[in-house]
């Protein structure tokens, strides 16, 4: 009898460790919707249609929190989320130093739902920086230390995010006048350019085949930083084949022309596109580490 309860009490403690809180960020609100009824599509760790925008929540412990958090946005080129590997994993490493984590599960720009491509992504990432900070309290964040962190085409929205002017995140509700802007922003491999040194399938999957070259320069982070913009450590591979190191260099040129303080860039030797939490090879390994270093150095982690 006792192995049976023990056994039941193990069972249930696994059940509760593998899942995972979902908050919804639209409230039948969302923007740019057909209305079209549409189920989330997930297979081999990937998610390659999503439904209902929103975030899994990753919170830190209580007695450890530093009163951060940090949007994760992964990477997929526009067409699916690599959600564990840039999403979930990253989460949870963020919450060992005390930072609190959200994984934005946002619209793909060829849902049949959505109605303008490349609006849907960034107004979702924008909702859940709001969603965030409306609800700051309850997991105790500090409005003004909040981040967002992308890996590829996640490093891409992760960008528009802190560059844009433009607000497609807004449900006409209360949330509406919360900021939609980071304070910092952690890019790992990302697609900056879509005209030079682009990743095609990103800049395809997100404005079209034959987009005109005023939605590409539109789409070019690097030409959209300005002084409001906040600073961003960039971590890249020289031998990255899919997405060009100087995506991150013209980016942290922008950065540095307008001066943006405590901005960083960290390009190294190997890693090709699969720089990952653990198991990159030789220098590579370090950028946990300096990660780490930098949000103590911006003052997110004191």
């Amino acid at each position: 009898m006792k192995k049976i309860i023990i056994y039941i009490l193990f069972t249930t403690f696994i059940q509760v460790a593998n899942s995972q809180e979902f908050k919804n960020i639209w409230n039948n609100n969302m923007p740019n919707s057909r209305g079209i009824a549409m189920r989330d599509s997930i297979a081999n760790e990937r998610v390659y249609q999503v439904g209902n925008p929103g975030v899994y929540v990753f919170e830190t412990s209580k007695a450890e929190n530093k009163n951060g958090a940090v949007l994760i946005i992964p990477g997929g080129g526009y067409a699916r989320l690599a959600y564990q590997i840039s999403g979930w994993q990253l989460a949870k490493w963020l919450n060992t130093m005390g930072l609190t984590a959200f994984v934005l599960n946002h619209r793909m720009p060829q849902s049949v739902d959505v109605i303008t491509s490349y609006e849907a992504p960034l107004a979702d990432a924008q909702r859940a920086l709001r969603y965030i900070r409306a609800h700051a309290e309850e997991y105790g964040i500090d409005v003004d230390k909040v981040g967002v962190m992308g890996c590829s085409a996640g490093g891409h929205l992760s960008a528009c995010v802190s560059t844009f002017d433009e607000d497609w995140g807004k449900g006409n509700d209360s949330l509406d006048t919360l900021s939609a802007r980071p304070n910092f922003t952690i890019l790992i491999s990302p697609v900056i350019s879509m005209t030079e040194h682009t990743h095609k399938g990103s800049r395809e999957n997100l404005l079209g085949k034959d987009a005109p070259a005023e939605l590409l320069t539109r789409f070019s982070c690097d030409k959209r930083v300005n002084a409001q913009t906040p600073p961003a450590l960039l971590i890249h591979a020289t031998n990255d084949k899919s997405v060009s190191a100087l995506n991150s260099i013209l980016y942290y040129t922008a950065l540095k022309q307008a001066n943006i303080e405590k901005s960083a860039l960290h390009i190294f030797p190997e890693g090709g596109h699969s720089i990952a939490l653990r198991n990159n090879p030789g220098s590579t390994g370090m950028w946990p580490t300096i990660a780490e270093t930098w949000l103590k150095e911006i003052k997110i982690l004191e």
